[in-house]
C-alpha cells in the first residue's frame, strides 16, 4: 500500500529533516547532517530520497564539488506537504494514526532531551505544559497569529554560540462543552 504524504511527512527522522529545510533555507546532505547529528548518514540518504520521491523536497541546485556532484535541498516553492483538502478528508482513524506517529516524535525528542545527564528544566527552559481556556474563535485565531509571527521570526535564526536548538510541539484540541455541564 502507498504511504500517503502525511505518512511519509510524518515519520520522526523525516519531519526533522523537513524542519531543516523552512523559511527557504537551502542545503546540502552534509549540512542537514551538522543540524541533525543524531541521524546517521545511511539513514539521512534514504529518508531524503524518500522525501524527493514524493516532492515534499526538491533539488534547488546541483554543485561538481571534487568530481562529484552536490546536490543542495530545499522545500518546493509549492510544497507538496499535506494539502488543506487531503487533512480535512482524512478518516478519525488516519488522524489518529496521524497524531500517533507525531507523538511519537515528541516522545524521541522529549527521550533524547532527558537521556543527556546534564539536563536542567529550569535552565533549559524545557517542560510539559497544558492550560485550559475558553476562548471565542476570534480571540483564538489572534492567539494562533501571535504565537505564528513570532515563531517565524525564530525559524530564520541560525545555530550560534549563545542560541541552542529547541523544539516547539503544539496540540491543540476543542471540547464541545454541554452548557448545563458547564455550569
Amino acid at each position: 500500500m502507498k504511504e500517503s504524504k502525511a505518512d511519509l511527512l510524518l515519520h520522526p527522522v523525516r519531519i526533522k529533516i523537513v524542519q531543516t529545510l523552512v523559511n527557504g533555507r537551502k542545503l546540502t546532505v552534509q549540512q542537514i547532517g551538522e543540524k541533525l547529528p543524531e541521524i546517521p548518514q545511511a539513514t539521512l540518504y534514504r529518508h531524503l530520497k524518500k522525501l524527493l520521491e514524493a516532492d515534499l523536497i526538491e533539488v534547488a541546485e546541483e554543485n561538481r564539488v571534487r568530481g562529484t556532484i552536490e546536490k543542495v535541498y530545499t522545500l518546493p516553492s509549492q510544497p507538496g506537504t499535506v494539502t488543506a483538502e487531503e487533512f480535512m478528508t482524512a478518516t478519525a482513524e488516519e488522524h489518529m494514526n496521524y497524531f500517533m506517529k507525531f507523538m511519537a516524535t515528541v516522545l524521541s525528542d522529549f527521550e533524547s532531551y532527558v537521556s543527556d545527564d546534564s539536563f536542567d528544566f529550569v535552565k533549559d527552559g524545557a517542560g510539559y505544559r497544558q492550560a485550559t481556556f475558553y476562548a471565542t474563535d476570534e480571540e483564538f485565531q489572534e492567539l494562533v497569529e501571535t504565537i505564528g509571527h513570532k515563531l517565524m521570526k525564530l525559524l530564520e535564526n541560525e545555530a550560534g554560540e549563545n542560541r541552542r536548538r529547541r523544539t516547539l510541539s503544539t496540540i491543540v484540541t476543542t471540547q464541545r462543552i454541554d452548557k448545563k455541564r458547564d455550569e
